[in-house]
């Protein structure tokens, strides 16, 4: 086990990092703290709760003056605490009723501003409740590049902005190798909302989603898509094939019967995962260049 002492404070602070987009919310204590024992005992704790609660509710004296009422209060008793011992939530949404209220919405923007306030008055996905923020697109479409990464980051959702931290940081430096800058283009997300954990979005959220994402490329109307990363290039392309055999290769996306170029590259944090590939992401950046020059 590596010790905190033997990293350097730029090591140190990488590694933070990397726990807290993890999900990693508690540090060591400072003593051992055995949680299975402590599990056990707050499980015993409630099961000796439950047993003795009837013992004290049959014990309970009843008045002895009005022996004929007492029928009625113990009848009474549980209907006036039932309301307050199970409260009733709002019934979930189904998710086919969720993907077409996001349809509804997400059509009936006319520009990009209307669609950022739908998409922020949407509450048919469970997604949202967990996350800190709404992640829409930032930038200008004026540009007609758009650049779309996966789902926000643990950065993005404390910011409120797609790519954001060390990956956005990333981004800008590989954007200015080819003479772009962010304010230049668009970017934004396929998921709009940080899933708990990082963890991967289900087919039904994704499905959600998909109408504010396609919603934001017709009303950009870019000459082309630069897609980062695994997640993002099978969503738009519809292949199980992972990152390395999709990237580099000019596909057609059509959305609403308008067909788009786009190539998929390497997102910002896999590269900082594998700097080895960032001779790959190059190529790729550089076939992206090429293109949207020659459609200038």
């Amino acid at each position: 086990m590596i010790s905190a002492n033997d990293l350097t404070p730029a090591e140190l602070a990488a590694l933070l990092h990397f726990h807290a987009d993890a999900g990693v919310e508690w540090l060591l204590e400072e003593e051992a703290v055995d949680r299975f024992a402590e599990f056990e005992a707050m499980k015993a704790a409630r099961q000796g709760a439950r047993a003795v609660q009837p013992r004290v509710e049959v014990s309970q004296p009843q008045p002895a003056a009005r022996p004929a009422k007492q029928p009625e209060r113990r009848q009474a008793a549980p209907q006036a605490a039932a309301p307050a011992a199970a409260p009733r939530s709002a019934p979930a949404i189904p998710d086919e009723q969720a993907i077409e209220q996001a349809r509804f919405a997400a059509e009936s923007a006319r520009s990009l501003n209307e669609l950022k306030t739908a998409l922020e008055a949407f509450n048919s996905c469970n997604l949202k409740n967990s996350a800190r923020s709404t992640i829409f697109a930032s930038g200008t479409p004026e540009g007609r590049v758009m650049v779309i990464g996966p789902m926000p980051s643990a950065d993005d959702d404390r910011e409120g902005a797609p790519f954001a931290g060390r990956t956005g940081l990333l981004l800008d430096k590989m954007l200015a190798a080819i003479g772009l800058k962010r304010d230049d283009i668009l970017l934004t997300n396929v998921i709009p909302w940080r899933p708990p954990g990082n963890r991967a979005p289900s087919a039904p959220e994704i499905e959600i989603c998909r109408p504010f994402i396609e919603r934001q490329i017709t009303l950009a109307e870019p000459k082309a898509l630069l897609l980062l990363g695994n997640f993002t290039a099978r969503h738009f392309f519809g292949s199980n094939e992972t990152i390395h055999g999709l990237r580099g290769q000019w596909r057609e996306v059509t959305i609403s019967g308008r067909a788009i170029p786009a190539i998929a590259s390497l997102h910002p944090q896999e590269l900082l995962t594998a700097p080895i590939n960032k001779r790959l992401a190059w190529n790729d950046l550089l076939a992206f260049k090429t293109r949207i020059d020659d459609e200038a």
